[in-house]
C-alpha cells in the first residue's frame, strides 16, 4: 500500500518490460511512459513521456543480454530521469551484470563491477535494488543504498510444495555452500558439495562430490545459470552417483549460447528460476524450465523504500 501522497512512477526499459508490468500490478499503479528506442547506428535514445518533478521515480531494467545495450539504455534513462527534475531515482536491477568481474584474479585485469557501480551512480541513481548479487561485496562498491534481495522465499516455497523428505542440497561450488546450507535448514534436508576445477572461463570440470547423495532426490542450487556446463555435469556426475532425481535453482538464467540444449539432454528433471531475465523463444518452450515471478518481492521492497519503511525483513 502506497502511503505518501506523492505519486510514484515506475518505469521501465526494454530488458524485462514484462517483469515492470507484474510489478506495476502488485504496487497498483501504472506503468510509466517513456520511450527507449534505437538509432540505426545503435545509439540509444530515450524520452520520459510524463513529468517526474520532484516526484519518487523507478527504473526496473536488469543489465542482462543483451548485457551492454541494456547497460545502457539504464544509464540513459537515469540522467533523463535526472535532467527531468526527479527527486529520486531508484534503479531497480533484478540481474546485476558485470557482477561476476567483482576482483582481480590476475595481473592487468578491471575490477568491471566496479566500474558498473561508479557509471550508475555518476549517472545519478539515488538508491539501487537489485536480486541475488554473485557477490556480496558489491553492495561495497557503490556510495549510494543498495538493497540486495534474495530469491530464497520464493523458490523455498516452491521447494516445499513439491517434495517432501530424502532431499539432499548440492553446492556446486565451495563458494556456493553458505547459501545451499541455509536451504538445506529450511527443507530439512542433507547437504553435498561438487568439488570442480575450472580449466578455462565458462569451461567446468566437476572431479567428486562430497556428501552422500545415492538414493536421495538432489536438488543443484546456484545463484545463475550462463551456459549451463557446470550444471550440467553436475547432474552427470550426481546421476552416476545414485541420486534418484535430480533438479536445479537458480535465481537468474542467463543461459547463454547453446545452454538450453544441454539442458535438454542433461539429467535434470526442471529447472527452476526467477524472471528477473526474460527467457528467449526455446527458453520459455523448454519443457524442463519453471519460471517463478521475484514481482512481488519487488513490488513490496518499491513499495517500502517510497513510504520510508524498513526493507530488512524482506532480506531473507
Amino acid at each position: 500500500m502506497l502511503l505518501h501522497d506523492s505519486p510514484i512512477k515506475i518505469f521501465s526499459g526494454n530488458s524485462n518490460p514484462g517483469l515492470a508490468e507484474k510489478i506495476c500490478s502488485y504496487v497498483g499503479v501504472p506503468l510509466s511512459s517513456a520511450q527507449v528506442k534505437t538509432f540505426s547506428d545503435g545509439e540509444i535514445a530515450v524520452e520520459i513521456g510524463e513529468s517526474v518533478r520532484g516526484l519518487d521515480t523507478f527504473v526496473v531494467q536488469s543489465t542482462g543480454p543483451p548485457v551492454n545495450n541494456n547497460l545502457m539504455e539504464l544509464l540513459i534513462m537515469i540522467d533523463a530521469l535526472r535532467r527531468a527534475s526527479a527527486e529520486r531515482i531508484n534503479a531497480i536491477i533484478p540481474y546485476y551484470g558485470y557482477a561476476r568481474q567483482d576482483r582481480k584474479v590476475a595481473p592487468r585485469q578491471p575490477i568491471s563491477a566496479k566500474l558498473v557501480a561508479n557509471l550508475i551512480t555518476v549517472a545519478g541513481a539515488s538508491r539501487v535494488l537489485t536480486m541475488d548479487l554473485h557477490a556480496g561485496q558489491i553492495q561495497g562498491f557503490f556510495d549510494i543504498p543498495v538493497d540486495n534481495l534474495y530469491a530464497s522465499p520464493i523458490v523455498l516455497d516452491y521447494l516445499h510444495k513439491k517434495f517432501k523428505n530424502d532431499l539432499v542440497l548440492i553446492s556446486p561450488d565451495a563458494g556456493g555452500v553458505e547459501r545451499t546450507r541455509a536451504f538445506a535448514k529450511r527443507l530439512d534436508a542433507s547437504l553435498a558439495i561438487i568439488d570442480k576445477r575450472r580449466e578455462a572461463a565458462n569451461v567446468a570440470q566437476v572431479m567428486h562430490i562430497i556428501g552422500e547423495v545415492k538414493g536421495k532426490i538432489s536438488i543443484i542450487l546456484d545463484d545463475m545459470v550462463d551456459t549451463a556446463g557446470t550444471l550440467t555435469e553436475a547432474a552427470k556426475v550426481l546421476k552416476e552417483h545414485g541420486s534418484t532425481a535430480i533438479y536445479a535453482c537458480c535465481t537468474h538464467p542467463v543461459l547463454s549460447g547453446n545452454a538450453i540444449q544441454k539442458i535438454n539432454d542433461s539429467a535434470i528433471e526442471e529447472l527452476i528460476v526467477t524472471d528477473t531475465i526474460p527467457l528467449n523463444h526455446e527458453g520459455s518452450t523448454c519443457q524442463k524450465i519453471k519460471v517463478l515471478s521475484a514481482a512481488e518481492l519487488f513490488g513490496e521492497a518499491i513499495q517500502r523504500i517510497h513510504n520510508s519503511e524498513s526493507v530488512s525483513s524482506l532480506f531473507i
